[in-house]
């Protein structure tokens, strides 16, 4: 596939899921024909708008569930503000997919820790239904969730539907409530790690995203539990902008973001500091 060309595709839902950030489910197409969706949970599309602008936006679906890519969208600025106006139907046009992802392969026969605080929320799903869609395939599965408020938590709903599972431990926790009818935790997302009881380190794989004040604590955290450095994957952003490599924007000394990440490990993050 051409890494230049542009899909065209069909936004086929959208939902609210805060104040300001978005769900869009979009189906590409190719004249009447579907396009075959090819891309591992951590990967990252280009939208753009004709006229507008384009930016790189984390897949939140997984490929397990074919037929359409999921994303959440915040508006931050005037290409989303534009994309936040669009209705069901409208046409939007995708690149992509771009990026490492996640080493799924590797971490297969592992324990997974997933936790994600705020818009990491995005990426990481993409991971997480991906785990649970093929769960013969991986050992036991935590997911860390925070947010400042349930109103601030992206999924919430959802989420809050996995705690009813019994073949994962999903812990929710929120900075602040208000309103005094939270059903889960109250307090930091490094609060959570108490809970998380019989894993193997070496037999773990951690997945963190969120934002850049969290990783610190977050790998503090994991390092105290002893799971190997390679196996800490981060998934970040750094000023991305063309995807592919040719711009610049996203490159630090020999490392491109878009091409060698956007899903690093912490032994990536200890020689280069400026990935956060």
């Amino acid at each position: 596939m051409n890494p230049y060309e542009m899909q065209r595709a069909r936004i086929v839902r959208i939902y609210r899921l805060t104040d300001d950030v978005k769900f869009f489910q979009v189906r590409p197409y190719m004249g009447t024909e579907v396009c075959e969706l090819n891309y591992r949970p951590g990967q990252f599309m280009m939208i753009s708008l004709p006229g507008i602008g384009e930016a790189p936006f984390s897949i939140s679906s997984t490929p397990s569930r074919p037929g359409l890519y999921e994303f959440c969208i915040r508006k931050v600025g005037r290409l989303t503000e534009k994309i936040f106006e669009l209705k069901e139907n409208a046409v939007i046009w995708l690149r992509g997919p771009y990026g490492n992802g996640f080493p799924v392969e590797q971490m297969e026969g592992h324990d997974l820790l997933i936790i994600m605080g705020g818009l990491g929320a995005a990426p990481l799903r993409s991971l997480l239904l991906y785990a649970l869609d093929n769960r013969e395939l991986f050992g036991k599965i935590y997911l860390l969730h925070g947010a400042r408020t349930p109103d601030d938590m992206l999924f919430r709903e959802e989420f809050l539907e996995l705690m009813h599972r019994d073949d994962l431990v999903c812990l929710l926790t929120v900075d602040r409530d208000d309103t005094g009818r939270w059903p889960a935790y109250t307090g930091v997302v490094t609060e959570l790690f108490r809970y998380v009881k019989g894993i193997d380190p070496k037999n773990t794989y951690a997945a963190v995203c969120g934002p850049p004040v969290m990783y610190k604590f977050v790998v503090e955290k994991l390092v105290e539990l002893q799971i190997p450095k390679n196996q800490i994957l981060m998934t970040l952003e750094r000023r991305m902008k063309c995807g592919i490599g040719k711009c610049g924007h996203c490159a630090i000394e020999y490392i491109y973001t878009c091409l060698d990440g956007p899903v690093f490990t912490y032994w990536d993050v200890l020689h280069m500091k400026e990935l956060i």
